[in-house]
């Protein structure tokens, strides 16, 4: 696989040249210390990765994935930066990084995770994969709880083919307030009607 590395840091730069061109099966086409050189030589290189580094001068590294991104779409990008902040995370893999490797790692765990890029995975220092992790866990549980203990109680009744009165008549309330409380559960579901309202809680594990 060829590898072009992007990394301002002439020494690391020169380190990760010398040791990914020891590796068998890996071919360093060039190292720049800018986006803006990378990107003017991808069209003639014609990497497999990109290996680059977020904190570069003039373009940053994000911009430079995607860029890079969009006039390859085949180039897969392993970020190597020292940033663990979640917002720079995510942009980077937004801008379509498919992978996010803290400095700091052996170089054992560079040559995997590069391997690994090539054959289709998206390797992550485990850091970086349990930030992934929680912003998932975290949209899930704020999902869980998009309808008020009394709208879930309110979707259950609508399940078991309650009618608007029997709803009121079990949980003391008004007929009226049962149709504010139906109404919101609808906007918030955003469904139509009361098929559509029990799909989305089904699939959202409300019901």
């Amino acid at each position: 696989m060829k590898i072009l590395i992007v990394e301002d840091n002439a020494l690391l730069r020169e380190n990760l040249r010398l040791l990914l061109a020891g590796e068998p099966g890996i071919e360093v086409v060039a190292a720049f210390e800018s986006a803006e050189e990378a990107l003017g030589e991808l069209r003639n290189l014609l990497p497999d990765i990109l290996l680059a580094d977020l904190d570069l001068p003039g373009m940053n590294g994000i911009e430079l994935i995607r860029r890079a991104k969009r006039g390859f779409p085949d180039l897969d990008t392993l970020v190597f930066t020292i940033s663990e902040d979640r917002d720079t995370v995510f942009a980077a893999i937004k801008a379509g990084a498919s992978g996010y490797l803290l400095k700091g790692s052996s170089p054992r765990e560079l040559v995997e995770a590069l391997v690994s890029l090539r054959q289709g995975g998206a390797p992550m220092s485990p850091k970086i994969a349990r930030k992934v992790i929680r912003e998932f866990q975290d949209a899930a549980q704020e999902e869980d709880f998009i309808l008020s203990h009394r709208e879930c109680e309110i979707v259950k009744s609508i399940e078991q083919g309650l009618s608007y009165k029997e709803i009121a008549e079990r949980f003391c309330i008004s007929p009226h307030t049962v149709h504010s409380h139906i109404k919101n559960i609808y906007d918030k579901l955003q469904a139509k009607d009361r098929q559509t309202a029990l799909i989305k809680a089904r699939r959202k594990g409300i019901i």
